[in-house]
């Protein structure tokens, strides 16, 4: 009962101090507004994806344009063509 008779002092902060708190908080906000946007922007333009088919053919087109022929690409695989 003792305790409950005694007032705790509350300490009033200065405006200053106030301000800065809050600006702390609009920091803090304003990069994980930032973050957000980011993830928007992802969502909305997503990185292009190929299919396992679609990387070997372009794997092939370009082991043609270097010049190699179908043989010595399988010969490169350690495949052998039937033919």
């Amino acid at each position: 009962m003792a305790e409950t008779s005694e007032k705790r002092k509350l300490v009033r902060r200065s405006a200053e101090e106030r301000v800065a708190e809050i600006d702390t908080k609009i920091t803090a906000h304003k990069e994980a507004i930032k973050k957000l946007e980011e993830k928007k922007h992802a969502i909305l333009n997503p990185k292009p994806r190929t299919s396992k088919a679609a990387g070997m053919k372009v794997l092939i087109a370009k082991a043609k344009e270097a010049g190699l022929t179908d043989e010595q690409i399988a010969e490169k695989l350690g495949l052998k063509l039937d033919e």
